[in-house]
């Protein structure tokens, strides 16, 4: 099983988005996600949209980087738009990459829609690449 950690800012919309996605949709792949101002909370519209896609789990919340920082991941991918945000940095030697998609926090549920897509589209392939799974 390869394990991927997603790192976004508040870990409420799109790391969480790909977290889910990922353990939904990528065999052999178990995903976490961590944010470095973790908001505490999962965004009520992405939330909505990962349980119309019946891919929601509890387990799944908003969380600071140092509770995931002692395990271990064979890939690290960091979604943050760089024109709008500080990406967080991982600091253990680990294979790292970065796909940005806009922040859709404090938009309508259509671009919550629209990231999901995105996500599913661009990020799946390309993590199943650098995987090889």
């Amino acid at each position: 099983m390869k394990k991927v950690l997603i790192l976004c800012t508040g870990n409420s919309c799109r790391s969480i988005i790909a977290e889910a996605l990922i353990n939904a949709k990528l065999d052999g792949v178990e995903a976490h996600s961590s944010g470095v101002k973790a908001s505490g909370k999962v965004n009520p519209n992405a939330k909505k949209l990962l349980e119309s896609k019946n891919i929601w789990k509890s387990s799944y919340h908003s969380k600071t980087l140092d509770t995931v920082i002692e395990n271990d991941y064979d890939l690290v991918v960091t979604v943050c738009d760089h024109a709008n945000e500080t990406c967080p940095m991982f600091p253990k030697p680990v294979k790292k990459i970065h796909i940005g998609f806009e922040d859709p926090d404090k938009k309508g549920y259509e671009a919550f829609e629209q990231t999901y897509d995105e996500i599913e589209r661009i990020l799946l392939p390309k993590i199943k690449e650098v995987l090889n799974v």
